[in-house]
């Protein structure tokens, strides 16, 4: 019975993953994912109390998951301003990862506060796997850097979302640059 529930909560995040990235926050509804799923309204009240907690778990399964995959680009750098690129570039890389793109999709002003603390910290160990790296380059405020420098990240994330004018690859060049630019400042 347990291994039956965990699979209908995976497929209730699966369906609550492809609502978000075709159709953002307005497309995540208990009607949707009761539809997507095949499960009863009702039954999906069972798994999560509101949509906040839907994205609450997303966030809590997903979040880690690729921000291990910039850790380990970071890792495989061997210098402070490779860690730099990578960080930038790992994340502008899984902007097409539909685990991103769900949680890119949130928007933080639906949610409540725990789903929008969740977030924060999550947010706050991304920004705390590049405090280092800008240490290293002579930053003098490496904290407050590396939340500028998230800051590009996100721009970048957005154009390549909106499917600006400019290719996905040199948006990500353009925000590596920025970020090297600024990381080598004094």
């Amino acid at each position: 019975m347990a291994e039956h529930r965990t699979m209908q909560r995976g497929a209730l995040l699966d369906a609550a993953r492809a609502l978000l990235s075709e159709g953002g926050t307005e497309a995540l509804t208990f009607p949707a994912l009761a539809e997507r799923t095949g499960l009863a309204r009702s039954s999906v009240y069972e798994y999560f109390r509101s949509r906040a907690a839907v994205v609450e778990e997303l966030c809590a399964v997903d979040f880690p998951v690729w921000a291990a995959e910039v850790e380990a680009a970071m890792a495989a750098a061997d210098t402070a301003e490779g860690k730099v690129e990578a960080y930038v570039r790992k994340q502008l890389d899984l902007v097409g990862d539909r685990r991103h793109r769900a949680v890119v999709a949130i928007s933080a002003g639906e949610l409540d506060d725990g789903a929008r603390e969740k977030i924060r910290a999550a947010h706050g160990g991304l920004i705390a796997m590049i405090v280092e790296a800008l240490a290293d380059l002579g930053r003098p405020e490496p904290r407050l850097s590396a939340m500028l420098l998230q800051g590009i990240v996100d721009a970048a994330v957005r154009r390549i979302e909106l499917g600006a004018a400019e290719d996905p690859a040199t948006i990500a060049d353009t925000a590596v640059s920025m970020a090297l630019t600024g990381a080598r400042g004094a």
